[in-house]
This record gives structure tokens, C-alpha cells and sequence, in this order.
């Protein structure tokens, strides 16, 4: 650098080079691209408010003076909560739900965030974390099973109030707080939820309310060039340059230098950032709209999120089938999702057998009856049932924890079920699972809690951890199960789930139509009234053709959902209810309409009628009947493709082409 400012004299170019730039680099205070700490939103009366919120909830539920096991938890969560300043999270989304269950729809929790009692006595989850119990409604008479004794409140017997006589209540899943906070309460809490799909906008458009516009931003990701596709970069760059043949090797090495490169930025589906109101989003990271487009409405963080979640707050409002599905039964039964009981008898037996759907496994080609059940509709969990015949609500937590789980099942516990070394009640589906089980058998409940998180990450247990686990006597099978796992499910997430399911299975059994109303109008993309209304015959030859195909090859995604959509369906037409056809004029653009013994389909279940096009049918239809298909390509805008599918259906029949009146008659 002196040597090429020798021009100034030597010095004036030590000035220039040295002095200098040492002058103004000590003249800028430091500064880090992005601060250190979190910086949550400000509410102020946040730790009241979640105090007296849990408080006036358990009081309402439990009684006054509560009862102790209560007590102790509440104020084994509120301390941490409280002195984290963790009260703002909660209050978040304890208004998001509220906001949501105030319009009329149900949200559902995920992750562990149903490991907490706070959570549950605020309305932000429906699953009570606490040991399996028993309550009344009158007279606030409790009763516990602090020792494992059952799996959770809702396989308790039916019992009456041994004080007042009231049918008792029944609830509890037995989750440890540590598995959503850490043992010392102090991991930032993740507070996932799952809107309904339509209501997923209001819940974003809702948080920009609360906090203001200039403080919500989506969540800002990036997207790098992988290593596959880098390669292919490098490889069509030599051969469009009419270079040498270069060898894969030399080709990989220089696909190298730019695997991982940024490509494009995006936004996470349902991620949320907010800035607290004294501060400014520049302070945290530059803005801008994803993937450069300035027509874009979205503003998006420019940093990638998982670089700035842990300084700012966010809030993952995700959209999700389920609370779709309840809502719109809701609708159709008047029923209100809350009131269905989730102990129910023939329900729960639709996860062993098709009796209460009123079919025989032999006709259905199948044990159970859950197509279309969510967390039980897929071949493999449909064989993990068949497998393990479960018998309440608890054993279905445990499957719903081993399909999502990894090296828990396969290899793992079905194995041990098989050769009846464990029950499925005995085998390891969750982490949640881990640390109970240890603090029963005697283990201290610090140590529970890292042999948990160890196994959970897929570590394993630690061979000091080992040899302390022999001498509790805790049997070799658990601890090579724990040694084979690379991820556990939190039960709580899998609790949650299953709540929702049982929900949709109790309408599949009672109310048959609604159910496949909302499946088919809500879950089912690749229904084709077409194929469906040809009847029970011709879907049994489709699907036959299709479990031909999957016992030669692995199905296509598509393939997989058409496949799915007619196993519901032949479900249903051996029920004896069927689907008519779509009517021009009474056919809703959307949704199946549920009708005496039978469904009417929307305009947008026939293959070629988009939604656009159906919407635009039933918006002109209200003007008036068309006149001639060529009025109702004027009127709708829709094109040849819907014209001819509503032709090919029978939708059309008797309309004429055109207006045009013909003199004569041939």
C-alpha cells in the first residue's frame, strides 16, 4: 500500500495508508450486525395477566383452595415463565387462539408446547399436561394417578363424583413441563400453532393489529444452489463454451466452489417476525420483498430467520387441513367439536375394526376403518394398527409418536412388540416417554431428563449412563431401543394431533355424510366426479389397478392421493351412500353439499373446471339461467377445457350451442 501512494512522498502516504484510516476506524463505535439477546415484543402486564389467567382458569376448574399437585405445577411453570420474560410469548399466542376460537374456528397446537399447564389454562393448547385424573364439574371434587398407572385421563372408566354423585370429567396426558422449557425453565419457548387454512391470512393480518404494521415482518428465508445442481451448472457452463471434455471429478471440484451459494431469497410459509414498538427492523436486519420482486406486497426479513430467531420473537402461524375439516363439520352436524366426547366406544374401535362403520374387513380389504382419518390414513400407519390393535386413546398417542418418530418403529419397536419382549404400551413412542418412565422407576429426575434429550437427538445413552441404569434395573431391551433412535416425537405434539382425529373419526361414525363432505371438499384435490360417479364397481377396478401398480413400483405422489380419494369413496358407496352428479346450477363451486342419502359435488371436482371457472359459474348462475353454452362462455369467461368436462359429465344436457333459433325443423 506505501509502495503505491510513493507519489505523495513518504509522508503524506504513511498519513494516507497508516495514520489515517486508524483515525477513522477509531472514531466508529463497534458494532455487531446483529445484537446479542432476545428482544421480545413489550406488553405491558404480561406476567400479571398470565398469572391470574392460569390462576382463575384452574380455580374454575379445580376448586379453591386448588389442589396441590395444581398448585405445584402452576407454580413450578409460572416462576421461569415469569422471570424470563417469557409471560409476552404466552400472551401472544394466548390472543391468537382466542382471536380464532372467537370467529368460530379451532386451532391446533404442535410441538411441546402442550407440556405446559400455563399453556393449557390460558387457552393456547387443549391438551392438559397433568398425571391422568379424574374432576367434577359441581363440586370440584379430584382424584390423581401420580405412577403411571394409566396411559391418560381419557382411558379412565366412566365414574360418578364420590362427594356429589355428578359424572366425573376425565383428562390428563402425563408430559413433563422440561420438555418444553429445558429442566431450569430457561429455553426460549416455541409456541406453534395451527390455524385453519382459511383463517390462516386473519390470524397474520391479526398480529399486525396487535403489535402494528411496522413491526411484523415475514419471516425472510434463502435458498442456495445445491450440490446436484451445481454440478449440472458446471457441466452445461463446459459444454456450451465448447471447452475440452473435462472429467466429472474436475467438473465436481469446481461445482464445489459454488454449492451453497445464495440462488434466491423467499419467505417461510408461516413465519412472522415482530419487532418490539420502541425499536427499529433495521436494527435486527435489512428488508425487502422476497426473490426481488418490487411488485411483491410482502416485506420479508433480509436476513435468513434462523440467523435472527433467537434476538427476535417468532411466531409460526401455520396453516393446517384439521381445524378446515371440524370447522366445516361444525356446519353440517350443528355440533359443537368441543362437546364430543374422546372416550367414545365405537370410535375407538374403528382403530381395530370396520364393525362400527357397519362393513366387514373381507369387503373393505382391511382391519381398521380409518381411510381419511388423519395421522391413520396411510398404508403404513394403517399397518402399524393392524400390528398393534389399539385399544384407547393413549395407545393411538403412541402410534401417532412412532410414525413421526425416526428408527422408533421400524427395527425398533415393532420388532420388540412382535416377539412380545414389550407391549405397545410398555414401548418407547415419545421422548416424553423416556423421562417419565426413569423418574417411576427411581431415576433422580435431572438425570431422567438428559438420558431424554440425549436419545430424543439421536446421542444415545452415555455408557456411565449405562451402568446406572442396570443397577436401577432398568431392563437391556429399553436401553438398546434408546441406543437405536435418531429422533422422538413430543407426546404432547402427538396428543394434540390425535385429539383432532378422534374428532373427525367420531363424524366418520355418526355422521357419515358430513364426514365425507369435508374430506372429499377439503382433503381431497384429486377427486374426479367423473370417475366417482360411475360407482362402486368401477372405483373397486381403479384401485385394484392401482395396488397392482404400487406392488411393482413406488406410486407417484399423485398416484398415492388418487389412490387415497378412491379408498374413502368405495368406503362410502358400500355404506350405501353415493355421489350424483354436478348440477350447473345447484352444485356449490367449492364444497360437497351433503344431501339425503347422497353428496352433490361442486363444479370444481370435475377435472378441467378450475376453481376460477367454478367461482365465476356461481357467481353469474345468479343472474339467471344461461341461455345457451355460448351465453355461459360469455357470462363465466370460462374456457373449451370446462366447457367440454361439464359437457363430457351431463352438467350441460339440453343446452343449446348458441342462441341462435332454427326455422326449421328435420
Amino acid at each position: 500500500m506505501l509502495g503505491e501512494f510513493t507519489y505523495l512522498g513518504e509522508e503524506l502516504a504513511y498519513k494516507a495508508v497508516i495514520e489515517n484510516p486508524n483515525k477513522i476506524a477509531d472514531s466508529i463505535e463497534e458494532l455487531k450486525p446483529i445484537p446479542d439477546g432476545l428482544y421480545s415484543p413489550q406488553m405491558p402486564g404480561a406476567d400479571a395477566e398470565i398469572t391470574n389467567l392460569s390462576y382463575s382458569k384452574a380455580i374454575s376448574m379445580y376448586g379453591d383452595p386448588l389442589p396441590k399437585i395444581v398448585k405445584d405445577r402452576l407454580e413450578q411453570e409460572l416462576r421461569p415463565i415469569t422471570a424470563h420474560g417469557f409471560s409476552v410469548l404466552y400472551l401472544i399466542a394466548q390472543k391468537l387462539v382466542k382471536k380464532s376460537n372467537d370467529d368460530g374456528y379451532l386451532v391446533g397446537s404442535r410441538g411441546s408446547v402442550g407440556s405446559s399447564f400455563v399453556a393449557a389454562m390460558t387457552g393456547i393448547t387443549e391438551v392438559n399436561p397433568l398425571p391422568p385424573h379424574y374432576r367434577c364439574p359441581k363440586c370440584m371434587y379430584s382424584e390423581f394417578y401420580t405412577h403411571g398407572e394409566v396411559g391418560c385421563g381419557y382411558d379412565l372408566p366412566d365414574k360418578v363424583c364420590p362427594v356429589c354423585g355428578h359424572s366425573l370429567i376425565k383428562d390428563g396426558h402425563d408430559i413433563p413441563f422440561a420438555v418444553f422449557l429445558g429442566f431450569d425453565g430457561d429455553k426460549v419457548p416455541d409456541i406453534d400453532l395451527n390455524f385453519s387454512g382459511e383463517y390462516q391470512a386473519a390470524a397474520h393480518k391479526y398480529t399486525e393489529i396487535l403489535f402494528g404494521k411496522h413491526n411484523v415482518y415475514r419471516a425472510g428465508t434463502i435458498s442456495t444452489v445445491a450440490e446436484k445442481t451445481a454440478f449440472g451448472f458446471a457441466k452445461k457452463y463446459f459444454s456450451e463454451h465448447k471447452h475440452e471434455e473435462k472429467h466429472g471429478s474436475f467438473i465436481a471440484r469446481m461445482a464445489a466452489g459454488f454449492t451453497g451459494v445464495k440462488r434466491t431469497s423467499g419467505q417461510h410459509p408461516a413465519g412472522i417476525m415482530v419487532v418490539p414498538r420502541d425499536m427499529d427492523i433495521h436494527y435486527f436486519t435489512p428488508i425487502q420483498h422476497p426473490a426481488e420482486d418490487r411488485n411483491s406486497n410482502t416485506i420479508t426479513t433480509h436476513f435468513d430467520y434462523h440467523s435472527i430467531s433467537s434476538r427476535l420473537v417468532k411466531l409460526d402461524i401455520l396453516g393446517h387441513d384439521d381445524p378446515t375439516v371440524i370447522k366445516m363439520l361444525e356446519k353440517i352436524t350443528h355440533i359443537d367439536p368441543l362437546t364430543i366426547p374422546l372416550d367414545d366406544k365405537p370410535t375407538l374401535s374403528l382403530f381395530s375394526s370396520t364393525k362400527a362403520i357397519g362393513l366387514k374387513s373381507s369387503q373393505l380389504g382391511t382391519k381398521s376403518g380409518t381411510f381419511g382419518i388423519p395421522e391413520f390414513r396411510t398404508s403404513f400407519t394403517r399397518t402399524m394398527i393392524d400390528e398393534t390393535t389399539p385399544k384407547c386413546f393413549s395407545d393411538l398417542v403412541r402410534i401417532s409418536g412412532f410414525s413421526h418418530g425416526t428408527d422408533v418403529w421400524i427395527g425398533n419397536a415393532q420388532e420388540l412388540i412382535q416377539n412380545k419382549i414389550c407391549t405397545l404400551q410398555d414401548a418407547i413412542s415419545a421422548r416424553d416417554d423416556i423421562m417419565m418412565y426413569l423418574i417411576h422407576q427411581g431415576v433422580d429426575s435431572l438425570k431422567a431428563f438428559k438420558i431424554m434429550e440425549g436419545v430424543r437427538k439421536g446421542k444415545g445413552i452415555k455408557p456411565d449412563d449405562v451402568e446406572m441404569l442396570k443397577a436401577k434395573k432398568i431392563p437391556d431391551w429399553y436401553i438398546e431401543a434408546c441406543q437405536k433412535i435418531k429422533y422422538l416425537f413430543p407426546r404432547a405434539h402427538a396428543t394434540a394431533y390425535v385429539m383432532m382425529a378422534y374428532r373427525i373419526a367420531y363424524c366418520k361414525v355418526h355422521y357419515p355424510l358430513a364426514y365425507y363432505a369435508a374430506y372429499f371438499s377439503i382433503r381431497a384435490d384429486e377427486f374426479d366426479a367423473e370417475e366417482i360417479v360411475k360407482g362402486e364397481t368401477h372405483i373397486k377396478a381403479e384401485i385394484d389397478k392401482l395396488e397392482e401398480s404400487a406392488s411393482k413400483k413406488k406410486l407417484e405422489l399423485k398416484e398415492n392421493e388418487r389412490l387415497a380419494v378412491l379408498q374413502v369413496a368405495y368406503e362410502m358407496y358400500l355404506r350405501g351412500m353415493k355421489v350424483e352428479r354436478v348440477d350447473l346450477y345447484k352444485s356449490d363451486a367449492e364444497k360437497f353439499i351433503v344431501l339425503k342419502n347422497s353428496l352433490l359435488p361442486p363444479l370444481s371436482s370435475l377435472k378441467g373446471v378450475g376453481i376460477v371457472a367454478a367461482r365465476q359459474i356461481a357467481k353469474m348462475r345468479k343472474d339467471g339461467e344461461f341461455s345457451s353454452i355460448k351465453d355461459m362462455t360469455r357470462r363465466t369467461g370460462i374456457n373449451k377445457t370446462a366447457v367440454e368436462a361439464l359437457k363430457i359429465h351431463g352438467s350441460l344436457k339440453g343446452m343449446d350451442e348458441t342462441d341462435q333459433i332454427s326455422l326449421f325443423n328435420f
